[in-house]
């Protein structure tokens, strides 16, 4: 339970424009806690607000009084035996769960653009679709039994016959008024007729009242209608959905058309061939996302008023897929195009552009002046009249102003998302706002009968329009609804249904400059699923706004003591525990890399000792060398005292010094031997050359108890290369080289920039000016150095390396067996995490590769504050357990630490490669 400043702030933050700051935090674990949060609030009359990963963009997320959080323990799931059926807790994401069904073909039938950030919860509770779905595979059409919590405490399962049968009994009144509403609905056949009819396309705005039509049985009813409830009637604590098929083979193609005129006439045309998805994106969403790495280049040379479509088919052979593109392409050969139709089955490229479009809200308000809020809008048209709607809608935006506003979406389904920026700062802007709100609110109820809301639920945002798009017959059913669920409206009042008119304009989030490398973030949340802080701490979003708020406060001077209260919070949670992996910018549309801002703040705390990095800096033999006696002093008191009692004393002399003295673990290694060139050797002559440079950890860092039968990595290295037909050159000097990553990450940026010039100077004569190869042994230290030092040297760490240079020189026999491979944080920036595995399965016959984002190590972190590196690693042992007999990664620290919490030894892939490799018999013919 949180209520101080900094985390009521940053767990109340979601990613729509409304900010309400909780009065009360709850992280529920289970049912129980849930029962008990709402039964006292009940009885206190406390409003509650659920939220999963807080990705919803209409304000039904947010709270000034208690917000529940289930995240975290809310991961379970189950599958039926013949996969047609998975029940699933509200914590995990809709990416995953697809991982989890993915080898059994499967999939979920929601599919929302924000599928690997959005928890189940939120994706049944807003009832979310997507590109594939439509509305014949979103959560309501899928929804096979839910467990819900309802307001009194009681818990319902709809698909256990004696949750049932006791629900009656104890709630036979609740029934009788579910029933009655049906009744009432489908008597007036003017009112039945009209909502079947609104649900023929997408449609979220207000309750499911097609529950009332397509079912009888008041628990069919009341599982329906908990679907896209947004909180507002119960607590989804678990749900089954119907799978899906996942087709093994796809293809795609981003047509253009010379205006959206023609793009729309070809949307209807293909409405009856083998479809699964039909993007359309207006020239300023192309704009926006043109120089993304990877994007067709001729996208920056069309046409002023293009229109594209990204297109999908799917199929289960080849043959199919084939025979479908030519059905679309023939379809739609009458219509313009600005350019010729290709499409292409490349997983590579597709998913390129799947990943682009899906990014495509967040990456147009990373361009927004800083400032400014994006706001997306969701609406659905009949898809016959989509391209008129459309060129209304573009007239709308202009006449209020909205010039660069950008217009993509499901055309399929008839559905648009516009995505605009928008100043609240004055009164002028915000009545600007309401002006476009109304007059879109008119178009889409008044002239096309539309949805105001297809997908993205109805929120603060909407609900002064629920009435206005379904009359007042149908909004009196809805309140009717609210008031059998939840009589008290404790429930997350004033979401779907409200009676201020104006709340859509209130309680506006602020998006103050901050900080240059991050004002551009939206909050949008899809940065949280890579943060190993993520539960620990704060999440790359949480510290974003809070950093915000915090600066806000200083530069107007409001609440001293809450700006003072939230500075001493956020020294640890926001600083200390940000392990600056850059995994955040990975999956942020933005590309906003959060860690990079931590690194700057630190860097303004620790100038003034500058001195000392300096001093360190500039006598780095003197340092390795003292880390290497340090070390073999402590693995001497380690040998004789034992690991318990050793970890004892660490932990007592730790505690004393209040954290300064580094915590301790029985895989700590002993130091590692100085290493000592070779000579020229003329034996050697017929060797290629490779420069290798020891990371100063590995010439620091030997072996550790578990490892006491091999050869320091340094050594081995040295051997493997030799085994794979090359010499190994080192640089001059080298003891006091340093990538400087060390410095970097600790905020000393300048210290760290001159030690990579010196290596950057090193490696040049090393490498005769580029001529060899350059290999580091610790992933992190080579991604630092690719940052540093330009392409003129070309630089590998020991993946790469061993597969282009030294796999063609060996002879590998596959082990027999079961390995786990950890891809650090640097690996899966620099794209590499595959080429690990690749490599590992060359080597062994089993490969476990653990589903982890970063394990928390953080360099050295992992030491100091040990707490973020168990956070990261919690599930790791459940995955390896006794199944591997080893673990190999690139980066000693991080292999400390995954050793402590994996049960299993990890040391560097390259042990794996010499055990498995002999060389190559040279041909002397």
């Amino acid at each position: 339970m949180y209520h101080d400043p900094l985390y009521t702030l940053a767990f109340g933050t979601d990613a729509s424009f409304y900010r309400l700051i909780p009065q009360l935090v709850i992280k529920a674990l289970n049912e129980e806690e849930i029962a008990i949060i709402l039964k006292e609030c009940s009885a206190l009359a406390i409003p509650v607000t659920f939220r999963a990963a807080g990705t919803s963009l209409s304000g039904q997320s947010v709270t000034d009084s208690v917000l529940v959080i289930a995240a975290g323990n809310w991961k379970e799931f189950s599958i039926s035996a013949d996969r047609s059926v998975i029940k699933l807790q509200p914590g995990l994401t809709g990416g995953k769960v697809n991982t989890i069904l993915s080898p059994f073909h499967k999939k979920i039938g929601p599919d929302p653009a924000s599928i690997n950030s959005a928890m189940i919860g939120g994706i049944a509770a807003n009832n979310a679709s997507g590109m594939c779905c439509g509305t014949s595979m979103n959560s309501y059409r899928t929804v096979a039994g839910i467990r819900i919590i309802f307001a009194d405490g009681t818990i319902l399962d709809t698909s256990d016959t004696s949750s049932r049968e006791l629900f009656r009994k104890t709630h036979s009144e609740m029934l009788s008024g579910i029933s009655e509403l049906a009744e009432s609905a489908m008597s007036d056949t003017e009112l039945a007729a009209r909502i079947r009819k609104k649900y023929r396309m997408k449609n979220t705005t207000g309750y499911s009242l097609n529950a009332l039509v397509d079912f009888t049985d008041p628990f069919e009813i009341i599982e329906h209608l908990m679907i896209g409830s947004e909180g507002t009637l119960g607590f989804i604590s678990e749900i089954a959905l119907r799978t899906v098929t996942e087709y093994e083979f796809r293809a795609s193609s981003l047509m253009l058309f010379p205006d959206t005129g023609n793009a729309c006439k070809a949307v209807v045309l293909m409405k009856n061939t083998p479809v699964s998805a039909v993007e359309l994106i207006d020239r300023a969403g192309l704009r926006s996302v043109e120089d993304e790495i990877g994007m067709p280049s001729f996208l920056k040379y069309a046409g002023p008023d293009v229109c594209a479509l990204l297109v999908e088919t799917v199929a289960s052979d080849k043959t199919e897929l084939k025979n479908n593109i030519y059905v679309i392409t023939d379809t739609v050969k009458t219509i313009p195009v600005a350019r010729e139709i290709e499409f292409t089955d490349l997983p590579e490229e597709y998913e390129l552009l799947w990943k682009i479009r899906k990014g495509l809200f967040p990456s147009v308000g990373a361009m927004r002046k800083t400032g400014t809020t994006v706001i997306i809008e969701d609406v659905a048209f009949p898809v016959e009249k989509l391209a008129e709607a459309t060129g209304d809608l573009q007239q709308i935006l202009r006449d209020c102003g909205y010039y660069e506003a950008v217009i993509f979406g499901h055309a399929l389904e008839g559905n648009l998302h516009f995505v605009f920026t928008q100043d609240f700062s004055t009164q002028e802007e915000i009545n600007r706002y309401s002006r476009l709100m109304t007059e879109v609110a008119r178009l889409v109820t008044a002239r096309y009968d539309g949805s105001l809301k297809a997908e993205h639920g109805t929120g603060r945002n909407m609900a002064p329009f629920v009435e206005m798009e379904w009359g007042s017959k149908a909004y009196e059913l809805m309140k009717r609804i609210k008031k059998i669920f939840d009589p008290d409206n404790i429930l997350n009042p004033g979401v779907i249904l409200n009676d201020d008119d104006q709340v859509y304009l209130k309680n506006l989030k602020p998006l103050p400059p901050a900080n240059h490398i991050t004002d551009k973030c939206t909050e949008c949340g899809f940065c949280e699923i890579s943060c190993v802080s993520a539960g620990l701490t704060l999440t790359p979003r949480q510290r974003i706004a809070v950093y915000r708020e915090l600066s806000s406060l200083r530069s107007t001077g409001s609440k001293p003591h809450i700006a003072a209260a939230i500075t001493k919070q956020y020294a640890y949670a926001g600083n200390n525990t940000c392990a600056t992996d850059g995994l955040c910018a990975v999956n942020c549309p933005a590309k906003i890399d959060t860690g990079k801002m931590i690194k700057e703040l630190r860097s303004e705390i620790i100038n003034d000792r500058t001195t000392i990095a300096e001093l360190i800096a500039s006598h780095m033999d003197k340092v390795t060398a003292f880390a290497r006696y340090s070390l073999n002093v402590v693995d001497f008191f380690h040998t004789i005292l034992g690991p318990v009692l050793m970890k004892t004393i660490a932990n007592g002399l730790r505690s004393v010094t209040a954290g300064i003295i580094p915590a301790w673990n029985r895989y700590m290694p002993a130091g590692a031997k100085k290493i000592r060139p070779h000579e020229n050797d003329n034996t050697l002559s017929h060797l290629k050359k490779v420069v290798y440079f020891p990371s100063c950890i590995n010439r620091s860092m030997g072996l550790s108890k578990d490892q006491k039968n091999d050869k320091q990595l340094t050594e081995k290295m040295h051997e493997l290369l030799r085994k794979g037909g090359y010499d190994a050159i080192y640089p001059e000097n080298m003891d006091n080289l340093c990538c400087g990553m060390a410095f970097m990450s600790k905020g000393y940026t300048e210290t760290g920039k001159r030690k990579s010039e010196e290596l950057r100077k090193a490696l040049m004569i090393a490498s005769n000016n580029g001529e060899y190869p350059v290999l580091c042994d610790m992933s992190p230290c080579l991604f630092t150095m690719k940052e540093n030092i330009d392409e003129s040297i070309r630089l590998y760490e020991p993946v790469g390396f061993i597969l282009e240079y030294l796999i063609p020189n060996l002879v590998i026999t596959q082990l027999d067996e079961t390995v786990s491979v950890f891809p650090v944080c640097s690996m899966k920036k620099m794209g590499l995490e595959g080429k690990l595995s690749e490599l590992a399965r060359l080597c062994a016959k089993n490969v476990i590769v653990p589903d982890t984002n970063c394990c928390g190590f953080a360099g050295d972190r992992g030491f100091t504050y040990p707490e973020l590196n168990r956070h990261g690693l919690k599930d790791l042992a459940n995955q390896t357990g006794n199944k591997a007999t080893g673990g190999y990664s690139t980066s000693r620290t991080c292999e400390i630490g995954l050793s402590m919490y994996s049960e299993i030894s990890y040391r560097s892939i390259v042990y794996l490669v010499d055990k498995a490799s002999a060389p190559k018999k040279q041909d002397t013919t």
